[in-house]
């Protein structure tokens, strides 16, 4: 609710327009108008997420993508090595390429 209408209104106001309400609407009208209200707040709040949640996505699609990784050439080197060691252990082996059992 407004903070500058509920600050206008004392206690005797507000409780005149809940009995304005009780009469207009029955007490059986009421539970059933309250929880209409609660699950419209509900969704109003879960769809303002929704498209805070979209803008949020869409100005990170804008935003370059990190550089990709630079692997040292020391690394690269010894990644060959490996290679090359497990490749004649293979053979050794006789133990076809891609298993290594």
């Amino acid at each position: 609710m407004n903070d500058v209408l509920l600050a206008m209104l004392n206690g005797w106001e507000i409780l005149l327009l809940l009995l304005l309400a009780l009469i207009l609407f029955g007490a059986k009208k009421l539970p059933e108008l309250a929880r209409g209200l609660g699950q419209g707040i509900r969704e109003f709040k879960k769809s303002t997420r929704e498209v805070q949640d979209e803008l949020e996505n869409a100005v990170n699609l804008d935003a370059p993508p990190p550089p990709p990784r630079k692997i040292p050439p020391e690394t690269q080197s010894r990644t060959s090595e490996a290679a090359e060691q497990v490749a004649m252990r293979d053979q050794s082996r006789d133990v076809p390429p891609g298993n290594t059992a």
